[in-house]
């Protein structure tokens, strides 16, 4: 009988001053800060009138080149390490960071979040883009310009503030494997 004599796979250490995750993103935020979600502003959120005449030029036949032309700076600043803005949401807070290694410039933490708008003027089909507003206490505290696919972000800040303040989840808990109350689709 053969006998396997390769080395067996040790698990690697967890890096300095963070505990280790089974699942990446499913910590909770007694132990530490963990990122749920990130996304980068579309170019709409780094100047929308530029934006917009570069879906209008694109939209045409024969000017589509200068349309090109006109988003290429807006993209390069998307992708520009030290320029980009990301919108990060941790198991602990909502922040808009900027810079090479991000830092944040604006956060709410999610106990002080009360609901997440979508302003449905600011959806843009065409670069699948929004402006979510953040409120408080009344007051938006966060506004959120040009995120892409921003409801399902927005859904991502919800389920955040539902999984991790306590009391602020609402309804009654229903588990994925639960079927429908009208019977099997398809009925």
């Amino acid at each position: 009988m053969a006998q396997e004599t390769s080395p067996k796979p040790t698990p690697s250490p967890a890096p300095a001053g963070r505990p280790r995750q089974a699942i990446a993103g499913v910590m909770p935020p007694q132990l530490g800060e963990a990122k749920i979600r990130e996304a980068v502003s579309s170019v709409l959120g780094i100047n929308a009138g530029l934006a917009l005449l570069g879906r209008r030029l694109t939209q045409t036949y024969i000017l589509v080149p200068l349309g090109w032309l006109v988003l290429l700076p807006l993209f390069l600043v998307k992708f520009a390490p030290f320029l980009c803005k990301r919108y990060t949401l941790t198991n602990r807070r909502l922040m808009i960071q900027r810079g090479w290694k991000p830092a944040p410039v604006q956060e709410v933490a999610l106990a002080d979040i009360d609901e997440v708008r979508l302003d449905p003027n600011s959806v843009d089909p065409f670069f699948i883009a929004g402006t979510l507003e953040v409120v408080s206490k009344g007051q938006v505290v966060v506004t959120l310009p040009g995120v892409p696919e921003p409801e399902g972000f927005r859904q991502a800040i919800i389920n955040a503030v539902k999984a991790w303040v306590p009391g602020k989840a609402t309804g009654p808990f229903q588990p994925a494997s639960a079927v429908p109350s009208d019977g099997p689709a398809g009925k």
